[in-house]
């Protein structure tokens, strides 16, 4: 809640210290892999299908589906706009798995429900992929081939087929294929190419941009056997920031004023009262309470890639009695009689999941630690309000956005209280295949 204030603070701290554009100073907006500060930009293109103009107009940030399907022809404000949510009756989801980044689980399967029909163009059994009235199996990446790089990587790579696809998975571009014949467009689509066909296209401006600057450049032929090619990169001379250090006005930036906005005219006059036009700190809607005194941090795990690989060795190996592990502080953990290794609920008016207890002092008191990821398990899919028995922190935050601003997700910290569980454990069946012909987490409306 009120993310963008940190952030915005992060910028002005940078500012007031004078370290914006100097090496090592100033801020950073992302880690590893998602951050190009200091990263020279490469010197070639990167293989890029063309991307057709979108004749829809209407738009959502991604963290407002749930209140979009609920609450359709309702307006909302969005960074200075008055925008409106539409009426949605089909939902074709190609990737990605709501039902483990967005938040109040419970009421997403209630929005869940409110469309006509809902496709799930995926590669594996997903909380979402079970909400779905169609399925269409899509290969997994050992399954299929594809060209790999980054802005940010060096080398670019030639992903080989590992193993056959398994049963009826599907290359996403021959599902798409397939779709695009039923619509009388299969041929704008494909273009008359096929899978492969279309990789030796993409490779193409990359071989010719090598070219260009007298580099080696093997054909796609050389690449394919060799597994990969090195790209070069551009000198690196600072990015933006260094550029508008040196000469402000030759180099301003791409804001408003073309400076550093430690105070904004343009957020200012949106007159949102969760987002003043400059950074401050702001009261927090959920705090912890006499009924909810335990304040819950939900982060990103360190055993997968937020719920990918949920069951894969290493993520599987940190459940406890095949629970998502939380930590609690050892104080917190003996008021409430719980043990280490103990199954505990985890509750509050949203909704309750079941986790494995790991006592910890390096938690503070009256704060508990769950990690987000671990895949969405209702134990009784039919009921309005059912229990996680796997340990998904999103059945318990809550769904709001950031701000008027950015509209963004507000899922890591939330209020609960945590008890024991002492009941017979039901099992844990996020990983077993639902059966077919159903859908048996829709619940009723």
């Amino acid at each position: 809640e009120h993310g963008e204030q940190p952030v915005w603070m992060g910028v002005v701290l940078a500012a007031l210290l004078g370290q914006i554009g100097l090496p090592g100073g100033g801020f950073a907006y992302a880690l590893g892999s998602t951050s190009n500060t200091g990263k020279p930009p490469l010197a070639v293109p990167l293989p890029t299908l063309s991307i057709e103009r979108n004749s829809i107009a209407d738009f959502i940030p991604v963290a407002r589906i749930a209140d979009m399907l609920l609450h359709p022809g309702e307006p909302f404000d969005f960074n200075g706009q008055r925008l409106t949510y539409p009426k949605i009756k089909l939902v074709y989801w190609a990737g990605g798995n709501p039902f483990h980044h967005h938040q109040d689980l419970n009421r997403l399967r209630d929005a869940f429900a409110r469309p006509d029909t809902i496709i799930v163009h995926d590669s594996a059994w997903t909380a979402t992929a079970r909400h779905a009235d169609i399925i269409l199996p899509a290969t997994g990446t050992l399954e299929r081939e594809d060209i790999g790089g980054s802005p940010g990587d060096p080398l670019l790579v030639a992903m080989h087929r590992a193993v056959p696809a398994y049963a009826e998975a599907h290359d996403d571009y021959e599902i798409f294929s397939g779709l695009a014949e039923r619509l009388a467009i299969a041929e704008r689509y494909t273009e008359g190419r096929s899978a492969r066909q279309w990789l030796r296209y993409l490779y193409e401006p990359t071989r010719r941009a090598l070219l260009e600057l007298g580099l080696e450049a093997p054909d796609f032929a050389e690449f394919w056997e060799a597994g990969e090619v090195v790209l070069p990169a551009l000198a690196w001379e600072g990015g933006i920031v260094r550029a508008f250090r040196r000469s402000p006005a030759a180099a301003p930036l791409p804001t408003p004023s073309g400076k550093i906005e430690i105070a904004s005219a343009a957020i200012a006059g949106f007159g949102y009262p969760d987002c003043p036009g400059h950074p401050a700190w702001l009261p927090r809607t959920e705090t912890p309470n006499a009924r909810f005194p335990l304040q819950l941090i939900a982060n990103q795990p360190a055993t997968r890639l937020h719920s990918q690989l949920d069951f894969g060795a290493t993520s599987l190996k940190s459940k406890i009695q095949n629970r998502e592990p939380v930590r609690i502080n050892p104080q917190d953990a003996a008021a409430r009689g719980i043990r280490d290794g103990d199954v505990v609920r985890l509750f509050n008016d949203r909704g309750a999941c079941l986790a494995g207890a790991v006592l910890s002092d390096a938690l503070l008191p009256g704060v508990v630690q769950l990690s987000t990821g671990a895949w969405y398990d209702p134990e009784d899919p039919a009921a309005d309000n059912p229990m996680c028995v796997h340990g998904n922190p999103n059945v318990l935050t809550r769904d709001a956005g950031t701000s008027r601003l950015a509209q963004g997700c507000t899922g890591q910290l939330t209020v609960i209280e945590l008890e024991r569980f002492d009941g017979r454990l039901p099992p844990v069946k996020a990983f077993d295949p639902p059966p077919l012909g159903t859908r048996p987490d829709r619940p009723r409306t």
